[in-house]
């Protein structure tokens, strides 16, 4: 297996060359999690891989509780299934707490001082309210404790990791927060290494092939817990060693079931970049005609599984403005599927899209 055929291969497991799954909560649920704090452009991370859906859709299903926006894994946004949550939370919130530990101190935020704006917050959010961090934080003012800026981000963060809640529905552009006991009904809880399994399979099905190095930083767990669950689920996984590292990945994955000769509109924070430690295998194309160059934009063209040039957007209310450059001049084919993928797009947002080529 060649780095150009670990690109492919994650394609595949993670549903853009050959998608299968129909809705967005299963492909959350299906991912164990999805980096999501550029909230607009990780509803286009589902919408690129279930082309039937726009961002209104993602967007209801985000405001009915069907996928939820919390902070777990690593110290950062995520989507997660509401069946999920709690397990989740459970294995990965105490190694967000340690890394911060050191904000919280800076902050001045001790335990009673924690436990106090919890209570606050129960208190203004139960009976199924959906409220404002600013809305909240004039509860904690009316309290006497101050809670603004980064003071503000730790309280409501380290209420998340706790469990007590969750991402409410949005008001208008606002976000909001509720009780996660309210917003989530019981699930069975998991005993930690059963968590720890269950994550370690659905990542490596999901994102394979990768390695326990690559586990480990998407997951935030420590290399020893991440090698822990590799054992617990390797009867279940296909496994490859490439250049001294053992890759593991879905058994089921085939190459010859599918075609790569599309272009996808990457969006920054993709799982195809943020899943992973090393992240060369989608740069073979990048590194051979451009060593070293910096991309223009934070958002990818992905052609055949590989870099090729960036781009962004500036939504507006009647057009989408959308720059690009490719890193070489593309051939016909590309610039063929480069236009479907704006087709893709404009169908995803519901608006028509300017695009400005500033390839040099």
């Amino acid at each position: 297996m060649t780095q150009r055929d670990i690109a492919k291969f994650r394609m595949l497991a993670q549903q853009i060359a050959k998608p299968e799954l129909k809705s967005a909560p299963e492909m959350v649920a299906y991912f164990g999690a999805i980096q999501g704090q550029e909230y607009a452009q990780t509803k286009w991370s589902l919408g690129l891989r279930i082309p039937h859906l726009t961002d209104a859709d993602i967007e209801k299903d985000l405001n009915e509780g069907r996928i939820l926006r919390t902070h777990l894994l690593r110290p950062t946004w995520h989507f997660v299934a509401p069946e999920d949550i709690r397990w989740m939370l459970m294995l990965t919130g105490p190694r967000v707490e340690a890394i911060n530990a050191y904000m919280y101190r800076k902050m001045e935020l001790d335990n009673a001082t924690f436990n106090q704006c919890n209570t606050i917050m129960q208190r203004a959010l139960e009976g199924g309210k959906h409220l404002t961090r600013e809305a909240l934080s004039q509860e904690f003012l009316k309290n006497n404790i101050q809670a603004d800026g980064t003071r503000l981000v730790c309280i409501m963060m380290k209420a998340e990791l706790e469990g007590l809640i969750c991402s409410g529905a949005r008001q208008g552009n606002q976000f909001t927060y509720a009780l996660l006991e309210e917003r989530v009904p019981p699930v069975s809880k998991k005993e930690r290494d059963e968590a720890l399994a269950e994550l370690s399979q659905r990542y490596f099905i999901s994102h394979g092939p990768a390695t326990a190095k690559d586990f480990s930083t998407w997951s935030g767990l420590s290399l020893t817990d991440c090698k822990k669950g590799i054992e617990m689920v390797k009867t279940h996984l296909a496994e490859e060693k490439i250049e001294s590292e053992t890759y593991y990945f879905s058994p089921k994955l085939n190459l010859d079931t599918a075609t790569f000769g599309q272009l996808q509109l990457l969006p920054i924070y993709d799982e195809m970049i943020m899943g992973y430690k090393n992240r060369e295998a989608l740069m073979q194309y990048r590194n051979a005609v451009q060593p070293g160059k910096r991309l223009r934009y934070d958002n990818t063209l992905l052609f055949d599984g590989q870099v090729i040039g960036s781009w962004r957007r500036k939504i507006k209310p009647k057009v989408i403005d959308l720059e690009y450059e490719f890193l070489e001049q593309p051939d016909k084919k590309q610039e063929s599927e480069f236009e479907k993928a704006l087709l893709r797009f404009e169908k995803f947002y519901e608006l028509p899209i300017n695009s400005i080529n500033n390839s040099q």
